[in-house]
């Protein structure tokens, strides 16, 4: 299951890299937000670079402009929980990060959510 989980985390940080040409860039203090879009103009991926390293919170889009994930990182490190919505936002992987390294998974279902909040 972690490996799956690593497939989506490094699928989701290339992802904006591989389907876009250049990013819009807009320097934010000692930040530099990048979003990307597709060919459509919708975007896919939002988030920061800190001295040419994603840094802070990261959010990619579908091509329908849902969010489906929302990763977070530290001076180009995967850190605390990332988050990935699958099937039209049924279900949800929790993937938990310390120092690029996974710690902890947690897959949970439209079933799961409901049986947890009433």
């Amino acid at each position: 299951m972690k490996k799956i989980i690593f497939t989506l985390a490094m699928v989701f940080t290339l992802a904006g890299f591989a389907q876009q040409e250049k990013p819009v860039l807009e320097k934010q203090g000692d930040l530099v937000k990048a979003t990307y879009t597709n060919e459509e103009g919708v975007v896919t991926q939002i988030g920061f670079f800190k001295d040419g390293k994603p840094h802070g919170e990261w959010v990619a889009f579908d091509d329908a402009g849902k969010k489906i994930a929302m990763a977070t990182y530290d001076e180009g490190k995967k850190v605390n929980t990332w988050f990935f919505w699958t099937d039209n936002k049924k279900s949800l992987s929790e993937v938990e990060f310390d120092n690029n390294e996974i710690k902890n998974v947690t897959n949970w279902s439209s079933m799961d959510a409901l049986a947890t909040n009433p």
